[in-house]
This record gives structure tokens, sequence and C-alpha cells, in this order.
């Protein structure tokens, strides 16, 4: 007998299970309306033949109506319509879990992409060695980010965690008490969190996930690729975003900064107090058993008896932990070594801190800041930026290089430049209390210039800060910023300040690439291939100075913001990119669906590992890109950025946004601290729009836009040239290529246009609505040609199905949000009594959580 293929292991551990679960669920009586559960899939099914028969949600909310809400009034029609958006979002959290519960079973575990198979891999090609070495430097680290693109509130994600579970044990009295427990559970935040509560719920995954599983994978490291050494480098480290991300956040304050911080630091002390307690019970020997109620004790004190003082410090943790090492191997038979071990690994990986806090704020914000530092030393009689901002750069540069004077924040009346002062001090503070690794990194978003990277450095100086132990990160978003990006690092590193400085921090260099911001100014394909070459020529001006250069990518989870299959995009960048280190944000659904649980973790950190390790183990000789390819990746890539320009630059681009999709409702969410775009202005600016929201907006119409745009004409113009062979070439021989198509098939399977085809119909966007729907299926056509696939992600037939079962599930909930957006045009447009206005605004906005949360990576 065969083993079971992934689509069978998936249809019997999750679709059979969901519709088993389903019909438990949806026979359960939540609420006055006994019957909501038996019509919500009357209408599923109403919404399936209506769109089959091309119809609008409009036609089809109202022809379910006439067949079986007869007596519905108008008030009982809308009632009915939140009770079904309540039940599908309950319906994605059920199929969540069951997914999360069926991990082990569809994924290998131990299979490709394994730290096993990294290792077994190594040592049947004599390259054990070369494994070793490689893990003594490289390093993965995943900075957890608090966008917002998911909306479970923290009781929600706690009936997930016990229903996954439950679920993995078959308890079928259990997942019948929580999904009730789940009807009565609301999902709504009535009001907005603040980056603290942002925090403590990303808290949340570090304390029950990634503290046990970084442990766990680095004692496998230790124990079978060093063979039982110590392991002194930790291979994975973590950082944070909450509290520390200040672009476009105004409720980021110091306060707030120092106090995640203090948080982040009680949070691990508390997780080694629990460690060391169970220790306790086995290191009952002499000559340990009092050095382990020592620190015992110490850490409890710390915890729980401590207005912010530590009574044991970090380095006396590790000696003691060490003695007990020492101690247990030599006089004790190593008993319980292992468990010993781990916790010495813990201690390695996350030190006083957890994760490291990083600090992030524009190069807008940081211009304002230097204006107001100019007019407060001309105040004061101090010239020494005198007409700063007419300078060159070159001239910028030189006066930055000497300036010598010293400014307190308290000077400020401006918000901004006081905050902005006050984070760097605050990253002072936050260094004394948990260590230097606690908060070392400063990142300027929207880097343009060296000046920009210059002006950080010397705020440091101007606030008595001399030779700070923190890196300066520049981030580079746009397009033209991408390709200007290694002549800005070059006049970095050959300007004598920031050289100097550079040389402190062990001339390594921390680069940012904005792959979401990257995807909104330049479209999917030409994002994509900027990065790489960008990589390629940062990569070669950090060789050429003697800098180790690392990469951190703002990849966030979507394919249309830099996500999807990150083993494979990581795996295929080679050699002509430097591989020191590979460090990227997760954020949102992402954070739940991929590190969610211990497995899911584990399997995606080592997925991460071992792209390292393939880069720079494995395939350190692998065949580049000839030249010929990359003249044809550099004109795909130019058609497709043409075609996207355009396509921006339709009159009716933002009116559409505006007017046809939930952009405007993304704000009224209360899903995360920062606003849904950086300036207050009423109008609508493209610059201003945060790619989140306009990355949304395209998902929730099922249009996602951002995922595919361009791709499809760039293709065609080779096929229509006879040069088809070029680009099918292309597919066949690089890996990245290939990874970028995979991940567009992703964005086009998650499109459905029969949701939003009657816009082909609207006087005002019918046009515009067909130039998508034709560019959709121009790369539909086109990516099935390239890949000889019959379907989208053939290759994936679990994802597949998977996609589908979830669009399936939220299909109803995006049939009523268009019906009420339709409603709503109506009524602004004066064609229909507005005075159910207000409540049908409301149904979009609640309309919006099902979806993403359903989406899993949608924004």
């Amino acid at each position: 007998m065969y083993p079971a293929t992934k689509i069978e292991r998936f249809n019997e551990n999750v679709q059979l299970k969901y519709q088993l679960f389903n019909s438990i669920f949806m026979t359960l009586p939540f609420d006055a309306i006994d019957n909501t559960g038996a019509l919500l899939p009357l209408f599923s099914e109403t919404c399936d033949e209506g769109y089959k028969n091309n119809k609008s949600p409009q036609q089809i909310f109202d022809a379910f109506a006439e067949k079986y809400l007869q007596d519905y009034t108008e008030s009982q029609k809308i009632d009915l319509m939140f009770r079904f958006i309540q039940y599908v979002e309950r319906q994605v959290v059920l199929f969540d879990a069951i997914e999360d519960a069926a991990f082990d079973v569809l994924n290998n575990l131990e299979g490709s992409g394994s730290l096993r198979e990294s290792r077994e891999r190594a040592e049947g090609n004599g390259l054990s060695d070369e494994l070793q070495e490689f893990l003594n430097e490289f390093q993965i680290r995943a900075v957890l980010t608090a966008h917002p693109t998911q909306f479970y509130p923290g009781a929600v994600l706690g009936i997930i965690t016990d229903l996954t579970t439950a679920i993995r044990n078959n308890s079928l009295s259990e997942i019948k008490t929580l999904l009730a427990q789940l009807g009565k559970t609301p999902f709504i935040k009535k009001e907005k969190p603040t980056p603290f509560d942002e925090a403590m719920s990303l808290l949340w995954y570090l304390e029950n996930v990634f503290y046990k599983t970084a442990g766990e994978m680095s004692s496998y490291i230790q124990d079978t690729v060093f063979k039982g050494g110590q392991l002194e480098h930790p291979v994975v480290s973590f950082g944070f975003w909450p509290g520390g991300d200040r672009d476009g956040n105004p409720f980021v304050t110091t306060e707030i900064t120092l106090k995640v911080a203090s948080r982040l630091r009680t949070a691990i002390l508390k997780c080694y107090y629990g460690d060391i307690r169970k220790l306790k019970r086995k290191l009952t020997f002499s000559g340990v058993d009092g050095i382990v109620a020592d620190i015992e004790h110490r850490l409890y004190r710390s915890v729980f008896y401590s207005d912010g003082e530590i009574y044991i410090s970090l380095d006396e943790l590790k000696t003691s932990l060490n003695r007990i090492r020492e101690i247990l191997v030599e006089r004790h038979q190593s008993l319980y070594l292992d468990e010993l071990d781990s916790l010495i690994n813990k201690v390695h990986v996350f030190g006083f801190y957890f994760a490291s806090l990083d600090i992030r704020q524009n190069s807008r914000i940081h211009d304002e800041v230097f204006k107001d530092i100019v007019a407060a030393l001309a105040e004061r009689g101090n010239t020494s930026l005198k007409n700063y901002f007419e300078l060159t750069e070159e001239d910028k540069l030189a006066v930055l290089q000497n300036i010598k004077t010293i400014i307190e924040p308290e000077w400020f009346k401006n918000e901004n430049t006081r905050l902005t002062l006050e984070s760097v001090l605050a990253i002072k503070t936050i260094q004394q209390n948990n260590g230097e690794r606690a908060c070392n990194r400063y990142i300027i978003s929207n880097n343009e210039s060296a000046h920009n990277v210059l002006e950080v450095l010397s705020l440091f100086g101007l606030l008595g800060w001399e030779n700070p132990p923190v890196d300066i990160v520049p981030l580079f978003e746009t397009v033209d910023d991408l390709k200007d990006a290694h002549t800005i690092m070059q006049t970095l590193y050959e300007n004598p300040k920031y050289a100097k400085h550079l040389k402190s921090r062990g001339n390594k260099q921390t680069i940012m690439l904005g792959f979401s911001d990257g995807t909104k100014d330049g479209g999917y394909l030409m994002a994509n291939w900027s990065i790489f070459k960008a990589k390629e020529n940062l990569t070669l001006m950090a060789r050429e100075y003697g800098i180790k250069v690392v990469f951190f990518d703002g990849r966030g989870g979507p394919p249309a913001r830099g996500g999807g299959k990150t083993h494979k995009f990581y795996a295929s960048q080679g050699p002509t990119i430097e591989n020191n280190e590979i460090q990227i944000t997760i954020q949102g659904q992402t954070i739940s669906s991929n590190f969610g649980t211990l497995d899911s973790c584990r399997y995606n950190l080592e997925n991460l590992l071992s792209a390292g390790i393939t880069n720079g183990v494995f395939n350190k000789d692998k065949k580049q890109l000839t030249s010929e390819q990359r003249q044809v990746f550099d004109e795909m890539a130019s058609l497709s950025y043409k075609k996207y320009s355009d396509f921006k630059a339709h009159p009716k681009f933002l009116p559409y946004l505006e007017h046809m999709s939930t952009l405007n409702y993304y704000a009224k969410t209360n899903i995360g601290s920062r606003p849904s775009k950086r300036s207050k202005s009423k109008e609508l600016d493209f610059n201003d729009l945060r790619a989140i929201p306009f990355v949304g907006s395209w998902s929730q119409l099922k249009q996602n836009v951002p995922g595919f745009f361009g791709l499809g004409y760039a293709l065609g113009q080779f096929e229509e040239k006879g040069e088809w062979e070029k680009v099918h070439q292309l597919y066949e021989d690089s890996l990245f290529f290939r990874t970028l198509i995979e991940n567009s098939m992703m964005s086009l399977t998650k499109s459905f246009f029969p949701l939003t085809a009657y816009m082909s119909e609207d006087e005002e966007f019918g046009e515009f609505w067909q130039i998508i729907y034709n560019e959709f299926k121009e790369t539909k056509r086109l990516l099935l040609k390239l890949s000889g696939y019959k379907q989208l992600m053939e290759n994936y037939p679990d994802g597949r199905a998977s996609v589908k079962m979830r669009e399936q599930i939220v299909r109803p909930l995006l049939t009523i949000q268009q019906y009420a957006l339709h409603k709503i045009r109506l009524m602004k447009k004066g064609k229909e009594n507005d005075s159910l206005l207000e409540t049908y605004e409301k149904i979009v906005t609640r309309s919006l959580f099902g979806n993403i949360n359903a989406s899993r990576n949608s924004a």
C-alpha cells in the first residue's frame, strides 16, 4: 500500500474534520436568532450558484431574501447579516485550529528544509566541518512587528490554542465546549490598542512558542552538529518592533518604549525561573543543589519582588549555570545535562532582554528634527549648522563630520523633535538595564541619502553619547532609492566619521530593504528584481571596503509584500548576495499562522536556517544567471514597471480605491495603534498611504493587484516578440524567478473576480475594473503556460486546497461586504434613503475581520 499523498492527508485531516466540526458548530444556539446556523449554509449555496450565473452580490442577497427571508423587516435582515459575519469569523477560527492541529501530519518536520536533513546532507557529503564553521558565524533573526494584519484578540488566540489541542486529541466533548465558548467570545476591540497592548499580545508568542523552540533548536545543533560541545554562538535571535517603531505612529512615547523593554526583561526572567524550578526537582545532588536554590531565589526576587531591581546579573547567571555543568560532568555522570544545557542555550539566545527592541523613525521626521536643532542652536548663538539646509550633500556631510556641540531634549516644544531625541537616550537606558543587545539598532525608514544616516549618528553625539554601541540601519524602499543604495553606502564607507563608527561595530553594516513599499511603488516584479539587484550591488560594495553586510528584509508575510515561500526565496539567492544572516520581519497573521504553534514555529525557523545553510555550505558554486538571462529579467521588470506605473497614474486609480474598496474602513477597525496613513490630510495621497491598507484593500476586493499587476503584460510582450523561449529558460534555470512566479500564483489563486464583476457595468469605474481583470486573465494564462500546469498552485495541492476552502468560507461575508458597499454608494449619491448609512458602514468594517484572518497572509 502506498503512503497517503499530501492532498489525501489534507482531505482526511483538514477537510473532513472541518465538515464534521462545522456541522456541530452550526447547530449550537448562540443567540436569539436560532436559525442563523441553518440559514448560513443556504446563503453560502446561493452565493456559489449566483456567481456561477454572473449575478452581482446585490442580486444574490436579494434573491436569498426573497426565498428565505420573506417575513423579515429591513432591520431583521441587517441583524442577520451581522450574525452571518460573526458565524463566518468563527468558522475561520475553527479552520485555523484544524489546520494547526494537522500541521505535523501535513508537513514532514524531519524532511526537506529541516535541521536534520541539513546535518545528514553535510555528513553524507563530508561537509560536517564546513557546517560547524558556517553555524559559528551565521544567524537567523525573526523580527516581530505589530503591523495590523491580525484581528484576533488575546481571548480568541487562547481558544485557538486550546481548540488545536482538543482537535489533535480527538476530544469531542472538549471541542464542543470550546466551540460554544468561541460563539460567545467577542472578536471586536472596542478601543484601539496602544503600542504597549500590541507588545503584550506579541509577548505571548515569545513566552509560549519562541522560547521553547529556540532552546530545542540550539540544543539539537549542539548535540548533533557540535557533538555535545557548548554552543557559544546563538544561531537564532529575535527582534521586536512594538514600542520602538515610531514611524508614522504618534502613540509610541518614550515611556512606552521603556515600559516595553522592562516587560520584555521581566518576561524572560520569568521563563528562566520556570525552567530553574523544574531543574531544582532533578538536580538534588551535593554541590549543585545549593547553587540551583540560590539562582531560583534570586530570580524569584527579580521577577516577583522587584521594582525594577535585579538580584542576579546575566554574568552571574551564566557563571552559576556553567559551574553546575562542570560539577554534573565531573561528579554526577552528566545526569540531567541535556536539560541544563537547554537552559544555558536559552540564556545565550535571549539574555536579559528576550528580543532586541528596534527603534525606527522616518527620515522626513529627522529633517524636521534637524530644522529645530538648527533654529535652537542659532537662538543660543551657535552657528555651526548655519545654512545647513542650503548646502550640497557633500557639504552637509562635512558639517556633520565636525559637529561638536551638545543639545538637550527639553529645549524643544515640537513633540516629534523631543520624542525623537528622547528615543536616542532611551536606547542608552535600555542598554544599561537589559544589556547592549536589548536595544542596539536605529532604523531609518525612507532613507534617501548618506546625510540621512550621518544625521542620525550625529544625534547621538549632540546628546552627549559619543561612540554609541548602536547600529544605524538605513531602510531603502522605493525603486529609485534601491537603485542608488550602493552609492549611498559607498559615500558612508568613505566618510571618516561613519567609517570610525563602523569599525567600533566590528565593520558590520545592517541594511534593511522594504518589499512592501517597494511593491506599492514599483509593482510586484520590479520591486523584487530591484531588491535582488540592490543586494548584489550592496554586496559588491561592502566586499570592496571590507565590510560585513547583513540584509534585513521587510518581507512581512503575503506574496504581494514580498512574502510567500520564504525558504525557497532565500535558498535562491546565491553567492552574489552576502549570506551572513537572514533577518526578516514577521507580522500579523504570519506570526500566528507560521509561528503560532511549537510545530509550525520550529518547522519555519528551521526552514529559514536551512536556506542559509543551503547557500553557505551546499550551493557555493551554484550556477548564476547569465548576462542574457539578466537582460531578460531587466527587460521584463521594466515592462512590468511601465504597465504598473501607467495603471497607478490612471485618473481613476485613487478614486477606485477610495470609493469602490474598503480602504477608508481600515482606520475604523481598532486593530492597530498606527494611523492608516502617514499624514493627517483629508485628501488621499498615494505617498502617504501605508502598504498594509493598500494591499489589504485589494485583498478585500479579491483582486490582489500588488501580487501580479504588470507581470502578465511583461510576459505577454516576450510571447508577442517570439522570444518566449528566453522566459521559459529563465523559469527553468532560476529558482529565484520560479519562486516569484509561484508566489504570484498564490496571489492569483486568492483572487475572485466574479465578486466584483458587476463593477464592469459601472459608469465611472467600469473601464478601470476591466483593465484589472484583463491583466489578471493575461497573467493567469501566461503563468500556466510558463509552468506547464493545468491549474494555479498545482505543485502545492494541499496549499491550493487550503486556499480554496478558506475562500469558500468567507464568500458569504464578502458578498455581504459588497452588498453593503453598494448600498453606501447609492445613499451617498442620494439614490437611496441614508438613514441606515452608519449601519451599513459598520457592516463593511465588521466584514474586514474574517476575510483578513482567513487569508492568513492577505495584507
